[in-house]
C-alpha cells in the first residue's frame, strides 16, 4: 500500500486556508463562550436582539472555518469567507463610533481593525483561486 504525500508546494498552498479557518474557528468559539462584547458592537439600527446576530455571525464563522479545513468544500468556503468579512465591517464601523470617547488606545484598536479586514478579505480570495 502507498501513502499519498503532498507535494511541498501543495502543503504550502493550504497554509493559508488553514490559517483563516483556525482563525475563524477561534473567533466563532468565542462567540458562544463570550457573546457580550459581540452584542455591543451590533449596530441598534438592525433589526431584532444583537444576541441573534452575534450567534449567527458564530454559527457562520465556526461552519465557513470547518469547511476551509476540507479541500473538497475550500474554494466555496473562501468565498463565503469574503462574505463574511464583508458581512460584518458594519460591525467593525460602528464599534469605532462607540469606542470614539474611550481612552486612545481603545480607539486606535477599533480603528485598526477597519483596514484590516481588507487583507482578510485579499488571503480569502487567494485561497478560492488556489483551492
Amino acid at each position: 500500500m502507498t501513502a499519498i504525500t503532498p507535494r511541498p508546494e501543495q502543503a504550502a498552498s493550504q497554509v493559508p486556508a488553514y490559517r483563516i479557518a483556525a482563525l475563524l474557528l477561534g473567533v466563532g468559539t468565542i462567540h458562544f463562550v463570550a457573546p457580550k462584547p459581540f452584542d455591543d458592537i451590533i449596530p441598534a439600527e438592525l433589526p431584532g436582539s444583537p444576541r441573534f446576530y452575534t450567534y449567527a455571525s458564530g454559527v457562520a464563522e465556526l461552519g465557513i472555518g470547518a469547511l476551509l479545513l476540507v479541500p473538497r468544500t475550500r474554494r466555496l468556503a473562501a468565498l463565503a469567507a469574503v462574505a463574511l468579512f464583508i458581512g460584518v465591517f458594519p460591525g467593525n464601523v460602528n464599534m469605532v463610533r462607540l469606542w470614539w470617547g474611550k481612552p486612545w488606545p481603545l480607539r486606535i484598536l477599533a480603528l485598526a481593525r477597519l483596514p484590516l479586514q481588507i487583507p482578510m478579505i485579499t488571503e480569502a480570495l487567494k485561497i478560492r483561486r488556489n483551492a
